[in-house]
């Protein structure tokens, strides 16, 4: 069963080829099985996922199921769920138990899916490879020596194994496409506004966007379903209203004008990347697109503005965790002010305390105005570019990352070539629009993805010009060899 995909599942329990608990007894069974070599998972919910199971396939008989009752899933640990540990993959967070669900696990719940349990993440969603767990670092499917990406690297590892037929991520900078791109899979980052962040712990608020990762566009399709919506609750919620993205999976794109930016395909692009995009670029062209050379000239300035803006970010979001009212506590704290310091510095990992500082800087008297006031104008320009484009063309297509997977430890000691590995993605995060990842070939033996960005709130086109080349191609179809 772990072969099929979410749709597939959805098919089989409903008519009745299998029940809900065998399905999450046999998804469970692999996670016992695989995931020591993966460490994809931090926590496994086996108790409540059979409950949930159950209660599904009660619904089920009593005729009252919808589409996706059932079919088993894995949440990223950044968001919150009632009565099980949300850590973030921080040692801060390591004690926290979540009081309540965050919206986007009460929208699943609603809709009957069950949870198999929470998956590893790099700390605070902050990191390309998912090295910075205070749980560990998470291993490609497709070769254990090299990272999955990052920082939804849990949940992508999971899916490529097939561990889960889906999971939810956030994509802050890339953090959904990039791993799935690594891990050979499809992931969707909405526009941002379309998903709610309530109950999604903050890294960089007006940047977070939680999104669906799954084997297929039309998978994602039925998450997104799911999982858009206007919530009261969080401001940042855009109150629009949510098609049936599966709906217009099938439509012709006879027509369709693709942007290829020349800016994606010139230095630091790998060639067996490129030859994956350019081969891809052709399946549509003789599916009826058009091609359209553009040009995003302010995308080599999207890196430096992210880090100031998105470190600033957190600075002020991470600020809450302080060892006084949840998470990691000290040890017999001299004072106020050493309790502090000590939690704080005891509680976060490098990467975390780097950014922490970054953006303190950035915000302080006297550079503020040098640096993120300056990078907010510069995201401006960003934005208007991808405006400009989209004048002249319906989607815009390139590579996901620069190159196939690293190896684990590779970019450790180096940071700003780990941030570089978001530089196809972050453009996409500062201007707000929706982006997808779809398995597109491979290069050196590891997944290549293929990036397709699309205006605001137009995630239905981008899921249609997804579905139709899974439907001319096997990529996103083929599961790693150890995990069959």
């Amino acid at each position: 069963m772990h072969d099929k995909t979410l749709n597939g599942l959805a098919d089989a329990l409903a008519t009745r080829q299998v029940s809900s608990v065998e399905l999450t007894r046999h998804f469970l069974d692999r996670i016992k099985r695989f995931d020591p070599q993966l460490n994809s998972f931090i926590t496994v919910t086996e108790a409540q996922a059979l409950e949930q199971a159950a209660a599904a396939d009660t619904a089920r008989a009593a005729g009252k199921a919808g589409r996706l009752t059932g079919v088993p899933i894995a949440h990223k640990d950044i968001f919150c769920t009632t009565g099980v540990k949300t850590s973030c993959g921080s040692k801060m967070l390591d004690n926290f138990i979540a009081p309540y669900n965050a919206t986007v696990v009460e929208k699943m719940n609603s809709a009957g899916l069950v949870m198999l349990g929470k998956t590893n993440m790099d700390e605070f969603a902050m990191g390309s490879s998912n090295e910075s767990s205070f749980y560990g670092p998470v291993k490609n499917p497709w070769n254990t020596a090299y990272v999955p990406g990052g920082s939804s690297g849990g949940s992508a590892a999971a899916v490529a194994a097939r561990l889960a037929p889906a999971a939810t991520g956030t994509d802050t900078g890339g953090s959904i496409r990039q791993p799935a791109s690594l891990s050979g899979i499809t992931g969707l980052k909405p526009t941002y506004g379309r998903v709610s962040r309530w109950g999604m712990i903050a890294f960089a608020s007006s940047l977070d966007q939680a999104g669906p990762m799954a084997q297929t566009a039309e998978d994602a399709a039925l998450l997104l379903n799911v999982m858009a919506g206007f919530d009261e609750r969080d401001s940042t919620s855009t109150n629009i209203e949510v098609p049936d993205y599966t709906a217009t999976l099938n439509n012709s794109l006879e027509g369709l004008r693709i942007g290829l930016p020349k800016e994606f395909f010139g230095a630091g692009l790998d060639a067996g990347v490129e030859k994956c995009v350019q081969d891809a670029i052709r399946e549509y062209e003789k599916l009826g697109a058009k091609i359209v050379e553009i040009s995003l000239p302010n995308t080599h300035l999207s890196i430096p503005a992210y880090y100031v803006i998105a470190p600033a970010e957190a600075s002020s979001n991470l600020s809450r965790f302080d060892g006084v009212r949840f998470g990691y506590r000290c040890k017999s704290p001299d004072n106020l002010e050493d309790l502090y310091k000590r939690s704080r510095g005891e509680g976060f990992g490098d990467e975390v305390k780097r950014r922490i500082l970054i953006g303190t800087y950035a915000l302080s008297a006297g550079y503020y105005d040098a640096y993120y006031l300056k990078a907010q104008k510069v995201r401006r320009l960003i934005k208007n570019d991808f405006d400009a484009a989209f004048a002249k063309v319906d989607v815009i297509m390139g590579p996901t990352a620069p190159h196939a997977g690293f190896k684990l430890g590779e970019k450790a000691a180096n940071p700003v070539s780990m941030y570089l590995s978001d530089i196809y993605t972050i453009s996409v995060n500062m201007a707000g629009l929706p982006g997808l990842s779809l398995p597109a070939g491979r290069a050196d033996g590891l997944p290549v993805g293929l990036q397709i960005i699309g205006n605001y709130f137009d995630e239905a086109r981008l899921l249609n010009v997804a579905h139709r080349y899974q439907q001319v191609t096997d990529w996103h179809t083929q599961l790693p060899a150890a995990f069959a």
